[in-house]
């Protein structure tokens, strides 16, 4: 498992619903050749497989909560793995929602180099998502769930943002503004790397 992730660049990207995590992620994979890792996409996608895991998911989302922590990780670690050969790094978009699941993936996956943290209003991402749920009928991009999506964003991220900035790994980037200057942000970061 080590091996096959040694010399990888994990980078684990934070923001809120709407904050266009998405988006930059896809411009930091034209660009440097990452692979990147949507928790949410994978959830979706084994929604999606009709499995019974599947539909347990189905419920915990429309509810508006965090799925389980060893679902989220088994997910993740056999995309890594699955990408290890073709990948010159992955980013781990939307995760970790709380500080133990940081730790958990850094012990038993693999350390991160550093979290981008997309920081945007409430109130942008509120109208992003609103924005979107006419497109992408996704069953959680309702005002009601949104606002508790968002709710449970906010509770849960503080402590992981704290824990990431004390241990030096945090890079903040303002999201409120157009996609191209924000990228150009990620682009400062990523040449620390």
């Amino acid at each position: 498992m080590a091996d096959k992730l040694k010399g990888k660049k994990v980078i684990f990207v934070v923001g809120g619903p709407g904050c266009g995590k998405g988006t930059q992620c896809e411009r930091i994979v034209a660009k440097y050749g990452y692979t990147h890792l949507s928790s949410g996409d994978l959830l979706r996608d084994e929604v999606k497989s009709g499995s019974d895991r599947g539909k347990k998911l189905t419920e915990i989302m429309e509810q508006g909560k965090l799925v389980p922590m060893e679902t989220v990780l088994e997910l993740l670690r056999d995309a890594m793995i699955a990408k290890a050969d073709t990948s010159n790094g992955f980013l781990i978009d939307g995760y970790p929602r709380e500080v133990i699941q940081g730790t958990e993936f850094e012990s038993n996956i693999k350390e991160c180099d550093c979290v981008l943290y997309f920081e945007c209003s409430a109130e942008t991402m509120t109208e992003r998502l609103l924005g979107r749920a006419k497109t992408s009928g996704r069953v959680d991009d309702n005002e009601e769930t949104i606002k508790k999506r968002l709710d449970t964003f906010y509770s849960a991220t503080e402590p992981v943002v704290s824990h990431y900035e004390e241990k030096g790994k945090l890079r903040k980037i303002s999201a409120e503004r157009p996609p191209d200057e924000v990228f150009t942000d990620v682009c400062k970061v990523l040449g620390e790397r």
